[in-house]
């Protein structure tokens, strides 16, 4: 089988909820299917997008399984499987590859904040045991701790540690992960604004919050930066940077879950601690869908 690349946009998906609170399983069928047909590159379920915090893991399985099975090999199906407990992030690991999970996405340990060296010692206990390719998931803001580039690289050199996903907002830490990193280890944006900047370094793609409600887009700004042709990504990229801001006006997956309901696609519901998003920022939200092509319902 040829193997699976990380490449391009890749989504980090929402999880549709019924109104009741469950998983909505025909809503994310029909969500995974409108994603491939659109052309993203990828799919991220059961990650923070995807508000795996909220989800036992027999959800988490089910989420990921229904989305390997819609995706059926043509496209990488990258499972959100980290934690703050080592033992545990294993234990979720083997549970989402044997989901169908293509690779493991570990968000550093958050709250406890290790050390770099214990940084290491997490991630290749988690490499070592993983069944699938692991890549690693830098995001301070969220995890009050940089995984910094020595160690980002030195985790690099692990045999099933393949790529970064890259959200500290550092572009001068990225760009020396990607002079510096081996051959084969893919470097992808974790912030849909620096997408056009990291690829511009030599980064590979983006995994993405705003794919969600413009897949299309994200897939043609990604594949003209991949191609060199900076001017087309720009153009891509002007058209979606109302939506960069208007997808964070508040804390995330609220306004893209937002978006998502506003374009009919699934239902505007969401797990408590988060609610849905204020009335407030509703404007600016439709417009910048509107300024990125996409017709609000």
């Amino acid at each position: 089988m040829t193997p699976l690349l990380l490449r391009g946009a890749i989504t980090a998906l929402v999880t549709p909820f019924t109104p009741d609170g469950r998983v909505d399983e025909p809503a994310l069928r029909a969500f995974v299917a409108w994603q491939i047909a659109q052309g993203i590159d990828g799919l991220v379920p059961v990650g923070s997008t995807g508000e795996a915090a909220t989800l036992s893991l027999e959800e988490r399985v089910r989420v990921v399984s229904i989305t390997a099975e819609v995706a059926a090999g043509r496209l990488p199906v990258i499972a959100g499987a980290g934690t703050n407990d080592t033992a545990v992030a294993i234990e979720n690991s083997r549970a989402l590859a044997a989901a169908g999970a293509t690779h493991l996405l570990h968000v550093s340990p958050a709250y406890s904040k290790p050390p770099q060296r214990g940084l290491l010692a997490h991630y290749r206990a988690v490499a070592d045991a993983a069944t699938v390719p692991v890549i690693l998931y830098n995001v301070p803001g969220r995890t009050a701790s940089n995984v910094e580039a020595e160690t980002q690289l030195a985790l690099a050199e692990h045999p099933n540690i393949v790529a970064t996903k890259e959200a500290s907002g550092n572009l001068a830490q990225i760009a020396e992960i990607i002079r510096r990193r081996p051959a084969g280890f893919a470097v992808l944006s974790g912030d849909d604004a620096l997408t056009l900047d990291v690829m511009a370094q030599g980064g590979e793609g983006v995994i993405s919050v705003v794919s969600n409600a413009a897949p299309a887009a994200m897939h043609a700004l990604a594949a003209a930066a991949a191609c060199g042709d900076l001017a087309e990504a720009r153009v891509w990229h002007d058209r979606l940077t109302p939506l960069f801001g208007a997808a964070f006006v508040e804390s995330n997956p609220m306004p893209i879950k937002a978006a998502v309901a506003m374009l009919g696609r699934i239902g505007n519901v969401l797990r408590l601690p988060l609610v849905p998003l204020d009335a407030r920022h509703e404007p600016v939200l439709r417009h910048a869908l509107t300024h990125a092509g996409l017709a609000p319902a």
